[in-house]
This record gives C-alpha cells, structure tokens and sequence, in this order.
C-alpha cells in the first residue's frame, strides 16, 4: 500500500532503523517530490503521485515541529530521533538549510537526547549549502544503492544527471560525518535483473564504503508493497553476509530485515 505522508510533521513512527522518530516531511502533502523515481520507493512512483500543493514555508515547518515537541514533552513518548523524511528528497526545499538550524535549536530545547536525522539520495550534496547544513545533523543518512550506473538508472532512476562517481567523491568528503544507506534486493524489472545481491554488485559496493569510510552503514531490504511488480526481498542470510564483509572493513553495520 503507497504511503503518502502528512506534512510538515508526522508520527512519531518506529523506525526499523532509528527507534521512536518523529518525522519532518518538507514536501508537499498530497504527492511526491523527489530527485529519483526509485521502483521501491513506499511512496510510489513520481508520475501517479504528482502534487497539487506546495512545499510547506519554513516558518509552517519551524511552527508545527514546536507545537508537537511541546506536546511530546508534556504527553510523551519521548522521540529518539527527529528524521527529515516523507514524500521525497528532503535536500530539494530552498530552505533546508535554515529549517536544519530551527530543528537543532528546537531539539536542544525540548530533547538534547535526540538525534536529528535526516534521509537523503545525496543528489544535491554539490551544492555547498546542503553539504554544510548535513554536516550540521547528527544523522547524515546517505543513500547508494550500487555503483553501476545501469543498475541505477534501471532501480534508482534519476530525475536529472547523476554521476555516481562523482557522488562518491563528495561523500568521501564526509567522511565520519556520513552513514551510507543500502536498499538490497531480488527479483526483476522489465524483463532485467533487480538483484544487486551478487558479488558483481557487492564487491565494487564495498571497494566505494572502504573509500568513503562512513562512520556506519545500514543496509535494508524492501518491508511493504513496492510500486513495481516483481521485486522480491533479500535473504536475511544474504543481508548478513554483507554486514558482516562491511564490519570486515572496521566499518559498523546495522542490517534491518
């Protein structure tokens, strides 16, 4: 079933990976905004969920994070984490960076204990604005799914021009600051290969981690309906496997099922 997320907040949710979070969705809240068109995506595909509404101004967003951090503060639960997350790319509004500064002061205010979060594709880590202000988080959750740009362009699907090299080469520049997010899987799409589970894919994966030397990785696989037909879960043997070729590296792994 498609997911479409309230807007500006949501939650809190648990998460697989971060615990209690409350989630900050910069995006429209009737369809999707995204620098990729990726065929797992909960949020389905971009062209069936195109918006009607804008993103929310910051002022809304700064406004309503308050109004539900007071209310947890007095009613619970107390979050774990504060995840910018929802409808698409995050890093896509004009305003994320001054947004990223109102959470953090919000955050010490109300939960110094928490972290901030946010998920991102990494499509607009060049712009320096957004590489500064993801520095700035306590979570920079990165994704890279492969370094093949086939298998990118047949899975992730770009919106625009993405160089996955060059991609790496700016997470490289992260370095601690960064946590590297892998989405595996099995099965097809359009008559091709969605497995990125082999040693094909794999191995030049872990050669781009060892390079990048995030300071965690988290790898997944697919939980819900898949606006694509015919993707199938990794093997929980297979994710172990991998986790522990990254713990291999001295790199920490987390591995959601």
């Amino acid at each position: 079933m498609t997911v479409i997320y309230p807007s500006p907040i949501f939650g809190p949710v648990r998460s697989r990976r971060l615990g209690t979070s409350l989630g900050i969705n910069l995006l429209p809240a009737d369809g999707k905004c995204c620098s990729f068109d990726c065929i797992y995506c909960e949020c389905g595909f971009n062209s069936d969920f195109v918006p009607h509404e804008r993103m929310p101004q910051k002022d809304e967003v700064i406004r309503a994070l308050q109004h539900q951090l007071r209310k947890m503060k007095e009613e619970g639960p107390t979050p774990d984490v504060l995840t910018f997350a929802g409808n698409g790319e995050p890093t896509l509004h004009p305003d994320f960076p001054d947004i990223i500064d109102a959470t953090i002061t919000l955050r010490d205010k109300y939960f110094p204990k928490a972290k901030v979060s946010v998920l991102t594709n990494a499509t607009q880590i060049h712009r320096q604005e957004v590489f500064d202000a993801l520095c700035r988080v306590d979570n920079n959750i990165c994704k890279l799914d492969t370094i093949s740009p086939d298998y990118i362009n047949l899975i992730d699907r770009p919106n625009g021009s993405y160089d996955v090299e060059k991609t790496i080469a700016r997470l490289k520049e992260f370095g601690q600051r960064c946590i590297i997010q892998t989405m595996f899987l099995g099965g097809e799409h359009m008559g091709k290969s969605a497995d990125n589970t082999g040693e094909a894919f794999v191995q030049p994966w872990l050669k781009a981690v060892a390079e990048i030397q995030p300071r965690e990785v988290m790898i997944y696989t697919i939980a819900r309906e898949t606006p694509a037909h015919g993707l199938k879960k990794a093997p929980r043997e297979v994710l172990d496997a991998i986790g522990e070729q990254v713990r291999q590296l001295g790199i920490e792994c987390q591995v959601a099922y």
